[in-house]
């Protein structure tokens, strides 16, 4: 089984970060090969909307998009981490949703991986500074159609409030606990 963590946060050893692995700690004991890919390393620009992918599925843009595709479907399942920016996942995990399009199209134009039965499950992790009510709101519903685009069903997440200064999420073990436990429950599908 493997769980591909994504990491949307531009700035490493960030609270994101630190909860990501975490919950691919928990993943790995759990059982699972684990990977992390770091977002702001890649060279992924943004979806052109020129709609290549309708031929074939495949996108125009040959950028390291393309290896990411690859580990989208291989994927049993996936966390995705992002901090909130604006109310809104970072423009760099943004880019990977947006060119998604082409695995949209496969799937639902397409019928490509139709086939595929797996019960694929995806879980977000986010960080937000503020402490507003509809802080996530945004975020979750981008991430919960981006799942639904890459066959990964949306099994909820780790929503953190208040947290702002980098690494300022050592201080709450609870907090650390909770994702290396949602890391263990992908794996065991609880």
């Amino acid at each position: 089984m493997k769980v591909l963590g994504i990491m949307g946060s531009p700035r490493r050893q960030s609270n994101t970060e630190i909860l990501l692995d975490k919950a691919l700690e928990g993943a790995s004991e759990a059982g699972a090969e684990v990977e992390k890919v770091l977002v702001s390393k890649l060279k992924i620009a943004p979806c052109l909307e020129i709609y290549a992918c309708r031929k074939d599925g495949d996108c125009a843009i040959k950028d390291d998009m393309q290896a990411l595709y690859a580990k989208l479907l291989e994927a049993d399942h996936i966390v995705f981490a992002s901090p909130i920016f604006f109310y809104g996942v970072t423009s760099q995990a943004k880019a990977i949703i947006d060119r998604c399009q082409a695995l949209w199209v496969r799937r639902h134009e397409l019928g490509v991986g139709k086939e595929d039965r797996r019960v694929r499950r995806g879980v977000f992790i986010s960080v937000g500074a503020t402490r507003g009510k509809k802080l996530f709101d945004g975020a979750v519903l981008t991430v919960k159609y981006f799942f639904d685009a890459i066959g990964v069903e949306y099994s909820g997440g780790l929503l953190v409030r208040g947290i702002d200064v980098k690494a300022q999420i050592k201080e709450h073990p609870a907090t650390l606990e909770d994702a290396f436990r949602l890391g263990q429950e992908l794996v065991h599908g609880g």
